[in-house]
């Protein structure tokens, strides 16, 4: 029979044209003819792998962006407070409101983006690849590195997909007979592992070909490392609870056209033990480390003093370096994109329109910078983040006391009460300032716009703007004054602000510094190669190849090993290492381990993922969100301090938002194509 093989994906019609089109034998040699052409140019070869790479910075692929691009950065620990009434547009991506975000009321049309958008990047990256060969004006180095970059750039459209959606269809990579009918090409959803391992084997064979190191120029182009990072994501994923042994009513229902299980019931200890190897790969390169630094600047809290860590230099202490900024800067824009160590992959700087800029322009507060002050953060996080002597905040989680996914987690004693009188007493706190925000890990105060917090803004460009401390209270300026521009919880977010940060109009408009988006960093990679060990029993033991084969890793649940993932991550941070009876306690480290997670990669665009693959959402996501009490005024500051309900934040959970429903016009052009449980079918 006479075949001609159709170049990826497009007889699945994944959002790409109709399927009349392309199994009409006209249109492909028409095409072949055309891509003849594009090969054997030498710009318009490179054109074609850079269209492949467009798709990684739409909006719905980005990690980190505002709400319009990315609401899944908002999870339990930040929101959103604009865009209330607004409902999805035709598209059914453009705007949707935060309660309808977290109630799961939004329908089988919002922010598809993404489908469309990586089944077109996988479609073109693999044409490239198929193709490239023919191109005699590149040397055969070249070549070979571009073929690699297009196999990453489609391995990782799969990982997008497969965090979003869960289980999806992957395409058979030799084609189709043009003349098979559309019911014979149609592609089921392959279950969890399947995807996972194809991820996880593409990524290897781009490791082979990719260089260790790019020069700026190209520095947004992947790596052996991000290749290996994201096999790594890949296989952790696969290894968590909601992936790897669970028999729930859920995942019974998640199941293909056959009715055959999507996610694994029976539970395999070795798949952690493959996820801790492939993040030991990453470490083993010695390219990556945590960026530090010992410059202080200004708003640098007191370096918090330890009998041990203060006399050590990092990374067994911090001693000779200023964790405040040494955190901060990694997001901040101070860095460039080949000066920051521990980026393994970023899209780069000048992402979208809904990128890292717009969400800085929305955390911004409304009166002095002119931004849209709307993005706050939940007393939740506020508590998670430590005490500057590594304990828990007094009140810690009260709020959530006989809830059964706080247990053991609730900090009994009274939360602080009284205000600063002076900025010396407790640095750096200004006057007036709550005492429950004292004495924080500088995480904390690099993270945290609390109440009568100091900004630091326009310092180059409008000086009038330096040195401004911001209030919350109802009726300041950048309080609650009946518009949609306040902070429902009273607690706004600095992570990711530079000190010269504006968008006002004597500035020019937006004036905010460009900052690389962090899509994999290395810190990630230390968390989780500790959280894999972790999950292993004390007495197993796995010997594991590395990526290319050159060595054998001895894998258990080692505490000298589990240290060298999670205490680095610590000691920049300025905050304690943990004590034996932590380590030796799969539990408890396990929490210390998530509670790492939140505060180290807060607002990343990790913990609505983390939540759900834990299967820990059900319990994170359905308690009330707490915050400041915003209608109080400056002279009932006790009472806006003292946590209450928010009642205009919504926060529920159901199985259904484990993952995002796949779109009506996919399931009708697909026949073999299933929705997850608790979507419909049909408009």
């Amino acid at each position: 029979m006479k075949k001609l093989y159709i170049l990826i994906l497009t007889v699945i019609c994944i959002g790409l044209t109709s399927c009349a089109d392309y199994l009409d034998s006209d249109y492909i040699f028409n095409d072949r003819e055309s891509i003849e052409k594009v090969f054997t140019d030498h710009d318009k070869t490179e054109q074609w792998l850079a269209h492949a790479y467009s798709f990684l910075r739409n909006d719905q692929c980005l990690d980190v962006g505002s709400k319009r691009a990315t609401p899944f950065v908002f999870d339990d620990c930040m929101y959103y407070g604009d865009d209330d009434k607004t409902i999805n547009s035709a598209r059914g991506d453009d705007k949707i409101s935060y309660n309808k975000f977290h109630e799961g009321n939004y329908d089988e049309g919002a922010f598809q983006g993404t489908w469309d958008d990586c089944y077109k990047g996988i479609r073109q990256a693999t044409i490239f690849m198929q193709n490239v060969d023919m191109n005699k004006t590149y040397t055969a180095e070249e070549i070979i590195d571009f073929k690699a970059q297009a196999r990453f750039v489609r391995a990782y459209f799969y990982w997008i997909l497969l965090r979003k959606y869960g289980p999806i269809p992957l395409a058979p990579e030799d084609g189709f007979d043009y003349n098979d009918s559309y019911d014979d090409v149609a592609t089921p959803r392959s279950p969890y592992d399947v995807c996972a391992n194809y991820i996880a084997s593409e990524m290897i064979l781009a490791a082979k070909d990719l260089p260790l190191l790019r020069g700026q120029n190209s520095s947004n182009r992947p790596t052996r490392g991000a290749a290996l990072a994201a096999r790594a994501l890949a296989l952790l994923y696969a290894a968590s609870p909601l992936m790897n042994g669970n028999n729930d009513a859920y995942a019974q229902q998640l199941v293909d056209d056959k009715g055959n299980r999507l996610l694994s019931p029976d539970y395999d200890e070795s798949k952690w033990a493959k996820a801790a190897a492939a993040c030991k790969d990453i470490m083993e390169l010695g390219v990556y480390k945590l960026y530090t630094t010992g410059a202080i600047t200004e708003g640098t809290p007191t370096i918090p003093e330890h009998p041990e860590y203060s006399k050590k230099n990092f990374p067994e202490g911090w001693a000779d370096i200023n964790p405040y900024e040494s955190y901060r800067s990694v997001f901040n824009g101070q860095l460039t994109t080949i000066g920051n160590p521990e980026l393994i992959f970023t899209r780069g700087q000048n992402v979208s329109g809904e990128g890292p800029r717009a969400f800085v322009v929305h955390q911004l507060p409304k009166v002095g910078p002119a931004g849209w002050n709307t993005h706050g953060m939940t007393q939740k996080q506020v508590d998670t983040y430590y005490m500057n002597d590594g304990g828990d905040c007094p009140g810690m989680y009260s709020e959530y006391t006989g809830y059964a996914a706080y247990e053991g987690r609730v900090d009994s004693r009274p939360r602080a009460t009284g205000f600063t009188e002076n900025s010396m007493d407790h640095q750096p706190l200004e006057a007036g300032v709550s005492l429950q925000y004292a004495d924080r890990e500088p995480r904390f105060y690099a993270s945290v716009a609390y109440n009568g917090s100091h900004w630091y803004l326009g310092n180059e460009i409008l000086p009038e703007n330096r040195n401004k401390q911001i209030f919350y209270y109802r009726g300041e300026s950048n309080g609650y004054q009946n518009s949609e521009f306040y902070l429902r919880t009273g607690i706004g977010i600095k992570k990711y602000i530079h000190d010269n940060d504006t968008n006002t109009e004597a500035a020019g408009g937006d004036r905010i510094l460009y900052k690389d988006e962090p899509a994999i960093r290395y810190a990630d990679i230390l968390l989780m190669y500790a959280e894999a060990l972790n999950e292993l029993s004390s007495a197993a033991s796995y010997e594991i190849s590395s990526w290319d084969g050159a060595s054998i890793y001895t894998i258990k649940r080692d505490v000298a090993e589990m240290k060298k993932g999670i205490k680095p991550v610590r000691m920049r941070a300025g905050v304690p290492d943990y004590d034996s009876n932590t380590y030796s306690d799969q539990a408890k480290f396990r929490l210390k381990l998530k509670r790492e997670r939140q505060i180290e990669l807060f607002a990343e665009g990790k913990r609505y993922y983390d939540l759900r693959r834990w299967k820990d959402a059900e319990g994170e996501e359905a308690v009330p969100i707490y915050g400041c009490n915003y209608l109080m005024n400056k002279g009932q500051r006790d009472l806006f301090h003292t946590p209450i309900a928010i009642s205009n934040l919504s926060s529920t959970f159901s199985p259904k938002m484990y993952f995002w429903p796949i779109k009506h016009s996919e399931l009708k052009r697909n026949k073999r194509l299933t929705q997850n449980p608790g979507w419909t079918y049909n408009d």
